[in-house]
């Protein structure tokens, strides 16, 4: 049990450090990705309002039938991402991979979401 404690104090302890530099504008607004072990989610976030401009996800309507704790599926969730955020005419974000190892999961939606037309 103290094994999972101090694992869940390091990853909030990266969030906080991540989250200190990285703040989501009108302009560009910050791509936090949410992972679990079955799925991946992301939204994009203006945080001078504190709105969520949009959001995809491995639970969501395009994405069903699909295993949501693989790298194919976060390519999907990365192009739905930007398929959407071109829509509100957003080309630039920042990317906020929430305190989680950028590789895996979180590498193949970030590099998804870049080939579909985001700048980060």
């Amino acid at each position: 049990m103290k094994a999972q404690k101090r694992t869940a104090l390091r990853q909030l302890r990266r969030k906080r450090r991540v989250r200190r530099r990285i703040f989501g504008t009108p302009d560009r607004p910050r791509l936090s990705v949410s992972r679990s072990n079955k799925h991946i989610s992301v939204q994009l976030i203006d945080d001078l309002s504190g709105r969520t401009l949009c959001s995809a996800g491995s639970m969501s309507k395009e994405s069903k039938g699909q295993n949501g704790g693989n790298c194919a599926a976060a390519k999907v969730v990365g192009q739905a991402i930007a398929e959407k955020a071109r829509m509100q005419n957003i080309r630039q974000i920042a990317f906020d991979r929430n305190g989680y190892k950028y590789h895996g999961r979180v590498k193949a939606l970030a590099d998804a979401a870049r080939e579909a037309g985001l700048e980060f």
